[in-house]
C-alpha cells in the first residue's frame, strides 16, 4: 500500500514542498496530493504589483506538476483532525473527507485586522489574489485626486504604498504606522527609503495608532513625520484604505490537538515536524520554528523555500531510512521594491540582523526582481536542478518505528 502524502497549501512553501518530494521518493511507494483552493500558483510577493494594475503571468498547478506523480486537488480546507488522520475538504462536488498517512501544513496566513473596528469593512488588503484583485478594482475607480491611504510601515505596506504611487502618480498616497515606517532597516536603507517616499509625493504619518477605519477616513493617534498635521488632529483622510499591518495564521491548526504557539502556528523541530504529532510537518508562515541563533523564524517568503527544503528532505530520509539532514535556517538579505524602478538591498546576519551592506536604486530593483523570479522559478524546479533520486520507501518494521521516532 502506498504512503500517502498530503500536503496542505500551494503557496511557496506547500508548492516546493510537494514538488520535491516527488523528485526525492519513487512514485510506486508514495501518493502526494496537494490541496489548494486556487487552481493557479499564486505569487504573493507580487500582490502589490497586482493590485497596482499590473497582469501576472497564470501558473495552473496542474501545469507546473505535471509528470511529477503529485496529484493536484482544488478545494478548501475547513478542518484537520490530527488523531483520525483526516483533512475535511469543501470542493466543487462539496465536502468531501481525505486520509493521509503523512500530512504537511502549509495553508500560510493571512490579513490581521488586530480587532480594530471598520477594517472588515472598509478596509482592502494584499493578503490574497481575490483582495488584491477587489483594491485593483477600487482603485481603477478612483479619479484624479483620490486619497489612498496604506496601513503598516513594514515590507508589504512599503511596496504597496510606492506601487500605487508610481502607478497613479495622480493619487494622494500616504502611509501610517504605528512606529517608523521601515525603523528596522539600517541608516543607509533608510535614508534611501525617505527619498523614494519624497519623490513618489507619498505623504508618511509615523506614530500613528489607527484604531478605526471609516469609510473615508481612518481614525488615529498623534502621529508624527511629514504627515504629523494631519494624524494629530485624529483622522487621516482616505477614500481606499490599504491595511498592512500584519499578518496572522488560518485558525484551522489551532482547533486540532496538535501543539501550536500563541499566535495558532504549529510548533515544529528543526526538521518541520510536528513537536506533537510525528506525522504531521508545517511549513512556511504556519510553522512556528527556531531559526539560526534560536529566534524564532518570521512569517516571511525568504524563510519558505528553507523551510520546505528541510521539512521535504527530512521527510523522505525517515520514509527510506535514510539520515535525517538537519541544518539551521537563517537569513541573508531583505529585499524591498519601491516601485518598478527602484528597490532596496539590505543584506543581514542569519540571525536577521542588519549589516551596513546596502545596495539601492536601479540596482536594487534589479536584484529584486531576480529574487521574486527565482523564487518562483523553484516551484517547478524544488531540487534547484541538481541530480535527483527517487528512493523506494522502507517497508521494514526498522524504518518505521525510526520514521516515528527519529
Amino acid at each position: 500500500m502506498k504512503h500517502r502524502i498530503v500536503v496542505l497549501g500551494a503557496g511557496y512553501a506547500g508548492a516546493v514542498t510537494a514538488g520535491r518530494l516527488a523528485r526525492r521518493l519513487h512514485r510506486d511507494d508514495v501518493e502526494i496530493t496537494l490541496v489548494n483552493g486556487d487552481p493557479d500558483f499564486v505569487e504573493r510577493i507580487r500582490l502589490h504589483q497586482l493590485a497596482s494594475g499590473q497582469d501576472l503571468p497564470r501558473r495552473p498547478l496542474r501545469a507546473v506538476y505535471e509528470g511529477t506523480g503529485v496529484q493536484v486537488r482544488q478545494a478548501w480546507v475547513t478542518a484537520v483532525d490530527a488523531e483520525r488522520k483526516t483533512v475535511e475538504l469543501t470542493g466543487e462536488n462539496g465536502p468531501d473527507t481525505l486520509a493521509y498517512d503523512t500530512l504537511v501544513y502549509a495553508l500560510g496566513s493571512t490579513n490581521a485586522d488586530h480587532a480594530v473596528p471598520g477594517v472588515a469593512e472598509y478596509a482592502h488588503n494584499i493578503a490574497g489574489k481575490q483582495d488584491a484583485l477587489r483594491l485593483r478594482a477600487r482603485l481603477g475607480e478612483l479619479g484624479p485626486d483620490g486619497t489612498v491611504l496604506v496601513v503598516g510601515g513594514g515590507l508589504t505596506g512599503i511596496e504597496a504604498a510606492t506601487e500605487i504611487a508610481e502607478a497613479r502618480p495622480d493619487l494622494h498616497v500616504a502611509i501610517a504606522a504605528r512606529d517608523g515606517v521601515g525603523g528596522w532597516l539600517g541608516d543607509k536603507a533608510q535614508r534611501h527609503l525617505r527619498v523614494v517616499l519624497d519623490r513618489l509625493g507619498i505623504t508618511v504619518h509615523e506614530g500613528a495608532d489607527v484604531t478605526r477605519v471609516e469609510a473615508n477616513h481612518v481614525v488615529t493617534g498623534t502621529g508624527t513625520g511629514t504627515g504629523a498635521a494631519a494624524a494629530a488632529a485624529g483622522q487621516i483622510p482616505a477614500q481606499v484604505t490599504v491595511w498592512t499591518a500584519g499578518f496572522a495564521v488560518h485558525p484551522i491548526a489551532a482547533a486540532t490537538t496538535l501543539e501550536v504557539s500563541s499566535t495558532g502556528r504549529i510548533v515544529v523541530d528543526a526538521t518541520m515536524r510536528s513537536v506533537s504529532h510525528p506525522d504531521v510537518y508545517a511549513v512556511g508562515d504556519a510553522a512556528f520554528a527556531e531559526g539560526a541563533g534560536g529566534t524564532p523564524l518570521r512569517m516571511a517568503c525568504a524563510t519558505a523555500n528553507p523551510m520546505a527544503w528541510q521539512a521535504a528532505d527530512a521527510l523522505a530520509a525517515r520514509l527510506t531510512g535514510r539520515k535525517v539532514p538537519e541544518k539551521p535556517i537563517g537569513y541573508a538579505a531583505q529585499c524591498i521594491s519601491l516601485g518598478r524602478r527602484d528597490g532596496i538591498l539590505q543584506r543581514v546576519t542569519p540571525e536577521d540582523r542588519m549589516t551596513t551592506t546596502v545596495i539601492t536604486g536601479r540596482a536594487g530593483a534589479r536584484i529584486k526582481e531576480f529574487i521574486c523570479a527565482s523564487t518562483t522559478w523553484t516551484i517547478a524546479h524544488p531540487t534547484m536542478l541538481l541530480p535527483t533520486r527517487r528512493h523506494r520507501v522502507s517497508a521494514s518494521r526498522e524504518a518505521q518505528n525510526r520514521f516515528m521516532t527519529t
